[in-house]
């Protein structure tokens, strides 16, 4: 059984990806970095999403020579030129969500609710024996100007999405997983993927 590894230690995004990777007819065995030693330390110093997967999944690849999976996603404000960006998970410090939703509220106080609009990027690269592929996912919501929501995680109590009339971290994980830029991108993925083992892929794809 050819074995995929996900970039990441994150145990509820492995579970995310092995039920992705079981709707295809071939059997992968789904692995994470908590099941490797010996890893390069990798800097995640690219400009864009796109950028920072494709140096997690490139390191990783040279070290083991087998499939790896890498993201990397964010949330971008348009009222902020963009921010935070690449710089999501330490936009205020390094992975400290409370943090980082404080200075986005902030940053964001003097900003009229029609202005608020962002969205999740949510960029794949996958790289291994059959070549290079990259997939992508967006999902466009308004910032709020408090917390709603105990689920989730991140920005997901203050992104609002108004087709469900619900913030990120007021859905049901089956909810959010549909319309999710990770869930859109990992759709994304599983269509071009009987392309890609076949050797088929183009390296420059980049489905939204």
């Amino acid at each position: 059984m050819e074995k995929i590894i996900i970039a990441t230690k994150n145990i509820g995004k492995a579970r995310e990806f092995r039920n992705f990777f079981s709707q295809l007819p071939e059997k992968y065995e789904i692995i994470t970095l908590n099941d490797l030693t010996n890893l390069p330390e990798i800097f995640e110093n690219g400009h864009s999403f796109t950028e920072n997967a494709a140096i997690k999944a490139q390191k990783i690849y040279e070290a083991t020579h087998q499939t790896v999976i890498a993201d990397d996603s964010g949330l971008e404000v348009d009222a902020l030129g963009g921010e935070p960006g690449i710089y999501s998970a330490r936009y205020a410090g390094d992975h400290d969500d409370q943090a980082n939703n404080q200075k986005l509220l902030n940053n964001l106080s003097k900003v009229l609710p029609p202005e608020r609009t962002a969205h999740f990027i949510t960029v794949l690269v996958v790289m291994g024996p059959h070549g290079k592929i990259e997939t992508a996912g967006r999902v466009d919501g308004v910032i709020l100007d408090h917390l709603q929501g105990n689920d989730g995680f991140g920005y997901d109590p203050l992104f609002y999405y108004p087709p469900l009339q619900k913030t990120f971290a007021e859905m049901s994980p089956a909810e959010k997983n549909k319309i999710s830029h990770r869930g859109l991108a990992m759709n994304n993925l599983i269509k071009a993927w009987p392309d890609y083992i076949k050797g088929k892929n183009d390296e420059n794809t980049n489905l939204q």
